[in-house]
């Protein structure tokens, strides 16, 4: 039906270009399905997927490694220059989880905790987003052509979110407005690790 489709390439050109923008900066101190990845997969061990439209992307793996500083086991950490996500499993491990993060993703840092938790998570775009887009709902119900992807964590009192993606190809790359991007996958891998009120740490 041609109102389901246009309405669906407009939802993901918005979230690429703006979608998970917060009205400020993230407070400086914020108040599933199973099937965890326990094993260890080299980072020289590429996976290459095809999507419908023919794009050839290769996946990256998330993986555990050594992982030095002085944080309490379920600390996620978020390094945006790197564009890696880290959740600390102490003992000096972590695992390490590749995102997507934009332009405004560099612009915040700081320390926020996990507020809330959803599975399969409604979007609401926010004003900034209806004003380049018009035609866009005002809302729209989880599923898999929700942009959110299958899985997210809310930080704090913000709009800022950690959540799943269905453009698993623009991982790696700088593609929101501040939100980090996970492939469904790792989000629901992360989601069933993390616990509500855990530290995260955003890190440039």
């Amino acid at each position: 039906m041609k109102f389901a489709v246009v309405p669906a390439f407009m939802v993901l050109a918005a979230l690429s270009l703006g979608g998970c923008a917060s009205n400020g900066a993230i407070d400086a101190q914020a108040s599933a399905q199973p099937g965890a990845k326990n094993s260890k997969v080299a980072a020289s061990e590429p996976t290459y997927f095809r999507t419908p439209f023919g794009i050839v992307y290769n996946q990256i793996p998330n993986e555990t490694v050594e992982f030095s500083g002085k944080y309490a086991p379920g600390t996620i950490i978020v390094k945006t220059s790197e564009r890696r996500l880290y959740y600390v499993m102490g003992n000096g491990k972590a695992i390490r989880y590749g995102i997507a993060v934009g332009s405004e993703g560099y612009a915040w840092a700081g320390t926020s905790t996990v507020s809330a938790k959803r599975e399969w998570p409604d979007w609401t775009p926010t004003p900034d987003i209806l004003k380049r887009f018009p035609d866009l709902p005002r809302h729209m119900a989880g599923g898999p052509d929700n942009p959110l992807g299958a899985r997210a964590l809310y930080l704090g009192a913000t709009t800022y979110r950690i959540h799943g993606t269905n453009e698993p190809w623009k991982l790696g790359g700088g593609v929101s407005s501040g939100c980090i991007r996970m492939s469904n996958e790792d989000a629901i891998d992360l989601y069933n690790r993390a616990k509500i009120g855990a530290t995260v740490i955003v890190q440039r």
